[in-house]
């Protein structure tokens, strides 16, 4: 997908870049309204209304696209419909219509057009679109919507342009390397999606200026050492300081190379390589 530049007229165009989705979606669709319902935006606060995330509210208001991370309509073909923007995640989704007339969302993978039919199950063909247990995929393959839990739904590898490689089987466990460089052990009855998540050029795309964040939800993160010592223990201080210390957040615990996995986790056992060499 092509990447559009603009003439800067003013001194923030200059840097904006945005992704020619004419090149992609499916022009003029507009999203399947028994697929999507409301979404209300939380502004970082609870249900008691205190604030647990900080910098997030505003943004413009968007609605929510139920995709079927599952594919669990086995056996079945479905057509590809469209190709459609979700405003909820980086990469784009499919709608597909089953033989039965049901229809569906999917993650729209690299390579998927209009048209083009996909299937879910262990006799589905082995390509782009088609979801399989990981026992019927051949070692190698690039993979994405990976399930943890058999019947559970997809919740590996779902963001624009990953992928994870199945590399070997052994006994009733898969070794996938994932993105991140970590390889674990997956049970072979999990389903995965062949292929890799489309929307390439999300990771190239410039937003331009920060209003363009603010359009997303997000309010501007305040550094800690530039607050009061009252409000983050970085504060403080005649003029600019470093903040005499190791990073940490306003609660103290500390925020760069501390590791916060559960040493004694009982999924452990599943992590073949740490991404952290």
């Amino acid at each position: 997908m092509a990447i559009k530049t603009f003439k800067p007229f003013t001194k923030s165009r200059r840097f904006i870049t945005v992704l020619d989705y004419s090149a992609e979606l499916t022009p003029g669709k507009k999203p399947e309204k028994s697929l999507t319902c409301g979404k209300k935006s939380t502004g970082g606060r609870n249900n008691l209304g205190r604030m647990t995330t900080r910098f997030r509210g505003g943004g413009n208001k968007r609605s929510y696209r139920m995709v079927d991370f599952k594919r669990n309509k086995f056996d079945m073909d479905a057509k590809v419909v469209a190709i459609e923007y979700d405003p909820n995640r980086s990469a784009f989704i499919a709608l597909i219509s089953y033989t039965d007339g049901e229809k569906a969302y999917i993650l729209a993978p690299a390579g998927l057009t209009v048209g083009q039919i996909v299937r879910s199950g262990a006799t589905a063909d082995v390509k782009v679109g088609n979801a399989l247990p990981l026992r019927n995929i051949p070692l190698g393959s690039q993979i994405h919507n990976v399930e943890l839990v058999p019947g559970r739904g997809g919740v590996l590898v779902r963001s624009a342009g990953q992928y994870a490689i199945l590399r070997s089987k052994d006994g009733e466990y898969a070794q996938l390397k994932m993105p991140s460089g970590e390889v674990r052990m997956i049970h072979l009855n999990c389903l995965a999606t062949l292929g890799q998540v489309g929307n390439l050029d999300h990771m190239n795309v410039s937003l331009g200026k920060a209003g363009k964040k603010r359009y997303k939800g997000f309010r501007p993160h305040v550094r800690g050492v530039v607050q009061n010592p009252v409000d983050h223990p970085m504060g403080g201080g005649e003029g600019r300081s470093s903040g005499g210390g190791h990073p940490v957040s306003p609660w103290g615990q500390l925020a760069k190379g501390k590791r916060t996995r559960q040493p004694k986790k009982t999924t452990s056992k599943f992590i073949v390589e740490r991404r952290r060499k």
